[in-house]
């Protein structure tokens, strides 16, 4: 049974949920919460808005445009999946070394921890 037009409305992962400009990750940086596992790594801070994304896959950690497309492609999927659960936040997921080797559904899975970590940091921390 594939989704009707509500679901999929629900699912998008529209531009008020990126963060794409240069201080938006500078101020996330400098005043944000670490959090992260064996193949990700991620900064957040609250917000009103409700959860927006941003990445940073350096070429570094994980090699050429391939993989690190690969890569931006499977943390955008899990994170349109999830959105929903998220609290309101900002987020910048980046990359570690342990992600070039691992395999799709082990990165998946990571993710998804990722998410739960998120909301239980969000969950324990007093409002600002």
């Amino acid at each position: 049974m594939s989704p009707g037009p509500a679901d999929r409305a629900r699912l998008t992962f529209p531009a008020q949920r990126r963060l794409r400009r240069k201080w938006e990750f500078e101020q996330l940086y400098a005043r944000g919460r670490r959090l992260g596992n064996a193949h990700f790594g991620v900064t957040l801070q609250p917000n009103e808005a409700g959860p927006r994304l941003g990445m940073a896959v350096a070429s570094k950690a994980v090699g050429g445009s391939v993989p690190r497309n690969r890569l931006r492609r499977l943390i955008r999927e899990s994170f349109r999946l999830h959105q929903h659960e998220l609290p309101p936040v900002d987020l910048v997921v980046s990359i570690r070394a342990g992600a070039r080797t691992a395999a799709a559904a082990e990165l998946r899975s990571s993710l998804e921890g990722l998410w739960d970590k998120v909301k239980a940091a969000c969950a324990s921390s007093p409002p600002s």
